[in-house]
């Protein structure tokens, strides 16, 4: 039986291989797969935005199903920042450790450190779209703990863990990270999809 083949909107390497472990029963491709190097811009203020504009970007010109997402991390004593502008926190150069350096500097003299990564991920599929969220709490540390993940996953630590998201592997991160519980939903959806 063939798999469903399912665009997921990025060039993000890791994130690919993230999401290709978690859905095994779907042939995932990414943007290069289908030579579509443009850099969609990201424009809306919200996650849900962000992830609808690239998946109707590659449903629109391609003519495929596609899911894309948008992830966030919003800290509560920055009022959620720094939210959809995640990425380029420290500026439009996408630099991590930039980032990371800007985030630590802005909680110095704040006791409250939680915080929370947020995925929202669209789903265009035969026609229709379907939105889905996850949610992973936790608290951002004072320094970069372990070596694996990326982006923000050394200084964040989810709830009733006493690791980073840096210091677990994909499988254990994949099982309670916010991206992983949005494609927990998706793979759902997908396994009870009927056309």
């Amino acid at each position: 039986m063939n798999k469903l083949k399912l665009v997921f909107a990025t060039n993000n390497k890791n994130k690919l291989k993230e999401v290709q472990a978690m859905l095994t029963n779907f042939e995932i491709v990414s943007l290069a797969n289908i030579n579509c190097f443009e850099d969609i811009p990201e424009t809306a203020n919200t996650l849900e935005g962000n992830a609808i504009i690239k998946a109707n970007f590659v449903t629109n010109s391609y003519s495929l199903n596609c899911f894309a997402d948008d992830t966030g991390l919003e800290v509560e004593a920055l009022n959620n920042e720094p939210g959809v502008f995640s990425a380029r926190y420290a500026g439009e150069e996408n630099n991590t450790e930039a980032n990371i350096q800007k985030l630590l500097k802005e909680l110095e003299d704040k006791s409250n450190r939680k915080a929370q990564f947020r995925t929202a991920i669209a789903l265009n599929i035969n026609e229709k779209q379907y939105i889905f969220e996850g949610i992973c709490k936790g608290t951002i540390l004072n320094q970069k703990q372990g070596e694996s993940g990326f982006g923000y996953d050394p200084i964040f630590m989810p709830d009733g863990y006493n690791k980073s998201f840096a210091e677990m592997n994909m499988i254990e991160k994949g099982a309670i990270s916010h991206r992983g519980k949005a494609i927990k939903k998706l793979v759902t959806f997908l396994n009870n999809y009927t056309c």
